[in-house]
């Protein structure tokens, strides 16, 4: 019999979960993907212009696992105004082993948010420096939110600069009371954010680079959620290029529609200089190994995290 599995539900599941718990399920992801043990086709996708959005499709299996994952993802960023998530979706669970569908989780694109900002956490928590005094965080929506929830584990940092294209929005965040543990500033100086943080996040769907090379200072990490479709771009290229470490969850996506892309494409950065972030996870020897060092992670998401988070769900039901 198929479970149908609400979005009450699901949220229900992972608020009872750990961060440390749902880190260390997307750590063995990303190693299994980086290892060859995953087989992930490349995304399915559909762009739209009026409204503007997009839908992302993305499946795969783990090699041996019992099960194999769809999931089907929008954004549409027109919504907010009509006091409307942007994103919405579901994740289709099946029996590996026969076909069957196991499982629909009508999870309103919540779970991918919840996957997305756990890599964010990931990606910091092996190439943040070990000091970190202050972070950026480029956007004001759902996924910024989400990236300082979960940031919360993987360092002790609470000083947080914000900044958006509308100050009433970072305000709005900053006064956020589920992020209470952090002191949050909002700031229309994207300059300064740069300048001042080592640890910065970008999370929106800008087709402009907001963040210049000349602006990011020795000592910093960015960790790059935004460029997750062809035309999206938040980095100068020249950021990646004068990095020492640039990782991306996935090489081959980032390279065709990552940030990465511009920098490869521009002859910048050589593709063989970026490494999976699942070697870095499982090699220690790959991370940062100077206080001084930049360091940039790629994230466009990849099918590997959808099947983590589904799994999970499932087996807590």
């Amino acid at each position: 019999m198929t479970a149908t599995i609400s979005a009450p539900q699901i949220k229900a599941i992972i608020a009872a979960s750990s961060h440390a718990d749902l880190i260390a399920l997307m750590e063995e992801g990303f190693i299994n993907y980086a290892a060859g043990k995953v087989v992930v086709p490349p995304v399915g996708y559909l762009p739209f212009n009026n409204p503007p959005g997009d839908v992302h499709i993305k499946y795969g299996y783990i090699k041996g696992d019992p099960y194999y994952v769809i999931k089907i993802a929008s954004g549409f960023y027109n919504n907010p105004a009509m006091g409307l998530n942007s994103s919405n979706g579901m994740m289709l669970l099946f029996s590996q082993q026969t076909g069957e569908p196991l499982a629909v989780m009508l999870d309103e694109g919540y779970l991918t948010d919840i996957r997305t900002a756990v890599a964010g956490a990931v990606a910091a928590r092996h190439l943040a420096p070990a000091q970190v005094d202050c972070i950026g965080i480029v956007g004001t929506g759902l996924q910024a939110r989400l990236q300082l929830t979960y940031l919360q584990t993987v360092t002790t940092c609470r000083k947080v600069l914000i900044w958006g294209r509308s100050m009433e929005k970072a305000a709005a965040l900053a006064s956020d009371t589920t992020l209470g543990g952090f002191e949050i500033t909002p700031t229309s100086d994207l300059t300064t954010l740069v300048r001042r943080s080592q640890l910065i996040v970008t999370t929106t769907p800008s087709r402009e680079v907001l963040i210049k090379a000349q602006d990011v200072q020795p000592g910093t990490h960015i960790t790059a959620m935004g460029a997750d479709a062809e035309g999206k771009r938040e980095l100068d290229p020249g950021i990646l290029a004068k990095a020492d470490r640039v990782v991306a969850d996935s090489i081959a996506q980032c390279v065709d529609h990552g940030e990465c892309h511009y920098a490869v494409k521009d002859a910048l950065l050589p593709e063989s200089k970026i490494m999976a972030l699942g070697n870095v996870i499982a090699n220690p020897a790959l991370r940062r190994t100077a206080a001084s060092q930049i360091t940039v992670a790629d994230l466009t998401g990849v099918a590997i995290q959808d099947i983590q988070i589904t799994r999970f769900v499932y087996e807590q039901i």
